[in-house]
């Protein structure tokens, strides 16, 4: 489809003399499959125009689990700063959430998780529920046959010490005095992946303070045995890693008693800078709600006091996280999206064929250009020599510019005809450099950090909550590539690297392992376009793999979709519920591969043009997204309109490489 100025369609691209294929009996009811692939395309563009903001952003809800809503009320009432109207409509939310079996999953669709069920749990016991209510027992007793508060997590059993409820004594220790390690040395903050050292350092301060409010009420119900609320368990053999950690966790906690103060004092001293160091202008930190809550903690256990700047700011920017529903339910985000969200829908609006000197787009691109970050960060540790540039993933996080987002900008950016073409090239050029910049010794990328690999940080007892470290992936570095491609780098010896990482982390089933997104059927459709882009022909064996993984797992409906479960069960490697996201990605390798006349092709466009609702929008309670593989999973609400359409518009298009032609090497 190519589009007016207006955004109304114009003739047809490239695809137009592709009419007359064979189609399934529900598109043929309604015509050819390219009509009504221009049809649905037409339609998505017009809805997604009326999504974008004033200013030039876009941003979808990012929804997670309940543990984010039930931590916003435990740090309420450990600050004594709750109130009726928040508690209730998080209180609306959380029992909204809840599954028949009383418990709490992670995901839509998922099975109940222990440590989500007990946090929900306490958080409706803070809004008044009664343990007896038949909501709350099922809960509970759920709770007791999978042991108790015991068996969750690190993170749970901390909130749940703030009040007494755990013994600080029964939890892994991590002192403050792990600021003044060099970054050198063997579990510095450094080793720890961005968004775990920001919750690590402020952590370190409640650990060595061990804070205990009054408790509004007991928790006997959620032990499997109230005389013995943490049973002793064997420690592993001093000869693997986890005997060795353990054992150094029980030097950690003999440290605590024998501390010298003025050391912990200075340690603290120093953290606290360290987390002031890093607020960012809207008062959060790393733009995303656990170090934001903890950092809070931190500074207020350190004597600031509520009406301080650094923690009105920071409360303030806590509460621009809270979404309030129709119904009046209050749901909390973990995290914002708007760049993110913003690269994507550009990509999205420009290959559906909108003009590229589109108001719409041309808007976006200079909102996208104001928020370049010009200045160092916690990345230049690792690359001081390195000059900056990139685009973080929220509003507000000059601190973390991420490599994912900067290549997925730079793809938008080149999208546009700017009317000032030299700020745009100069912009553009920068994020190139420092992504190039932050390439791994490997030759990949990751998300953050370069060379995030120490094994050490995962094996601390303390880290049982996600990934804490930020190794490369698949995903990013193939956004990376097919960037560094679109900028006439294909031939560059890092693109080189890059790629033959890529061609060496292909599954023996074809695929690619997604660690943003789930899971398979997202790291095969990122890595696939970018070898390509690179110059792969469509005819190179990890290429028809590829293809051959792809058909081999499309759904009966024409759709693909991969269930959360695929990162722990293999058998749900690139199965599940068909999604609009998910089809979209599948289909973006497949058109890169050069299926476009391919009956799998044709069943996926199918599957999008079927699914569409009359507003041009998709609907997609599953999750896709990932924070970390299985442990936090995300419901990208932007990505049912930004992918589906992407997909679409290649369909009746083309490639973008072959429409906007590849900038010379």
């Amino acid at each position: 489809m190519t589009a007016t100025t207006d955004g109304s369609t114009g003739a047809m691209g490239p695809r137009a003399a592709s009419a007359n294929r064979p189609t399934d009996t529900t598109i043929a009811a309604a015509g050819d499959l390219l009509v009504a692939a221009e049809r649905a395309t037409a339609r998505s563009v017009e809805y997604l125009l009326g999504q974008q903001d004033a200013e030039g952003w876009w941003k979808g809800d990012l929804a997670t689990n309940v543990t984010m809503d039930a931590e916003d009320l435990l740090l309420r009432q450990f600050l004594g700063i709750q109130d009726a109207d928040t508690t209730e409509a998080s209180a609306l939310f959380i029992r909204g959430e809840q599954r028949a079996d009383g418990t709490w999953a992670t995901f839509y669709g998922g099975p109940g998780e222990l440590s989500t069920t007990i946090e929900a749990y306490v958080a409706l016991r803070l809004a008044g529920d009664k343990p007896d209510e038949p909501h709350m027992a099922r809960a509970s007793a759920w709770v007791r046959e999978r042991g108790g508060i015991a068996e969750s997590r690190v993170f749970t059993r901390i909130w749940l010490a703030l009040f007494g409820w755990w013994k600080w004594d029964d939890l892994p220790v991590m002192p403050p005095e792990l600021i003044f390690f060099p970054k050198w040395f063997p579990l510095n903050i450094y080793d720890f992946g961005c968004w775990a050292r920001q919750t690590i350092v402020p952590l370190t301060i409640v650990s060595a303070k061990r804070p205990v409010r009054p408790a509004p009420f007991a928790l006997d119900e959620l032990h499997s045995d109230v005389r013995r609320p943490n049973p002793s368990k064997p420690i592993a053999p001093l000869a693997s890693w986890d005997g060795v950690f353990q054992r150094l966790d029980k030097g950690l906690h003999a440290y605590h008693k024998l501390a010298p103060r003025s050391v912990r004092r200075t340690a603290m001293n120093a953290a606290a800078r360290w987390i002031i160091e890093r607020q960012e202008n809207d008062g959060c930190w790393g733009g995303i709600q656990p170090p934001a809550v903890y950092s809070v903690i931190a500074l207020h256990l350190l004597g600031y006091d509520i009406d301080h700047p650094v923690m009105r700011a920071g409360l303030e920017s806590l509460d621009r996280f809270a979404v309030r529903r129709e119904d009046g339910a209050r749901m909390i985000e973990a995290c914002q999206s708007p760049v993110w969200d913003t690269c994507l829908a550009t990509i999205a609006l420009a290959d559906a064929g909108l003009s590229p000197d589109h108001p719409a787009l041309v808007k976006a691109a200079d909102w996208m250009m104001n928020e370049e970050i010009a200045r160092p960060g916690d990345w230049s540790v690792r690359r001081p020599a390195l000059t900056p540039g990139g685009w973080a993933f929220e509003f507000h996080n000059d601190n973390y510019p991420d490599i994912d987002d900067t290549a997925e900008v730079i793809l938008a950016l080149r999208r546009v005809k700017h009317p000032v073409p030299a700020r745009l090239d100069a912009s553009v050029e920068r994020g190139a450099r420092w992504t190039m910049g932050m390439q791994s010794r490997n030759g990949a990328w990751a998300a953050f950090d370069a060379d995030n690999t120490s094994p050490f940080p995962n094996r601390l007892p303390f880290s049982d909550f996600g990934e804490v470290i930020d190794p490369p992936s698949a995903d990013v570095t193939g956004h990376v590539v097919e960037m560094l491609a679109y900028e006439g780098k294909a031939h560059h010896p890092a693109t080189r690297r890059g790629v033959e990482w890529l061609l060496a982390e292909q599954e023996t089933n074809g695929a690619w392992f997604g660690r943003w997104g789930v899971n398979y059927v997202y790291g095969t459709g990122s890595v696939v376009p970018a070898l390509t882009a690179a110059g792969l022909p469509v005819s190179h064996p990890a290429v028809r793999r590829a293809v051959t993984w792809l058909e081999s797992v499309q759904n009966d409906d024409g759709g693909w979709g991969e269930d959360l479960r695929s990162y722990r069960e293999e058998k749900w490697i690139g199965h599940g519920a068909s999604t609009a996201s998910q089809t979209a990605w599948a289909l973006l390798a497949l058109l890169a591969a050069g299926e476009q006349e391919s009956k799998a092709v044709e069943r996926g466009i199918a599957y999008l043009a079927d699914t569409q609702l009359e507003d041009g929008s998709w609907d997609e309670p599953y999750f896709t997204g990932t924070g970390f593989p299985w442990d936090f999973s995300i419901n990208y609400h932007l990505y049912r309109q930004v992918f589906p359409l992407t997909a679409l518009g290649r369909y009746v298009n083309g490639e973008p490489f072959a429409v906007h032609g590849r900038k010379a090497s």
